[in-house]
């Protein structure tokens, strides 16, 4: 089974910064993509950012130039370095896990936190 260990969200004023972090553990991750999805009350969860085992990455609109995801395979983590936030930001993150080769899987995190707020 497949856990997902986030950290790091949390309270922030507009144009600070914040880093979170994602460990998996418990299956096979060659060839997962690993990524941050945010969700706010009401609305659809939606793509934060994205990197593959071989390291493309796709970022939101939203966040390209001001988020920074990166990945350490030997780990099996990715960190979100969120800089320059915005009161859009806040929302609860989530970190995902998928692989779309046998064996085939997708696990989300519990979610964390941000709030940017002054």
């Amino acid at each position: 089974q497949v856990q997902l260990q986030e950290s790091g969200g949390g309270l922030v004023q507009p144009g600070g910064s914040l880093t979170l972090s994602c460990t998996a553990s418990g299956g096979v991750f060659a060839a997962a993509t690993m990524g941050w999805y945010r969700q706010v009350p009401g609305m659809q969860r939606e793509l934060v950012a994205t990197v593959t085992s071989g390291g493309n990455i796709r970022y939101a609109d939203s966040v390209e130039g001001r988020f920074t995801i990166s990945r350490h395979n030997a780990k099996n983590t990715i960190w979100l370095q969120m800089d320059d936030l915005k009161p859009e930001d806040t929302a609860v993150y989530y970190c995902n896990i998928r692989r779309v080769i046998t064996p085939t899987y997708t696990y989300w995190g519990q979610g964390t936190q941000v709030t940017v707020s002054s």
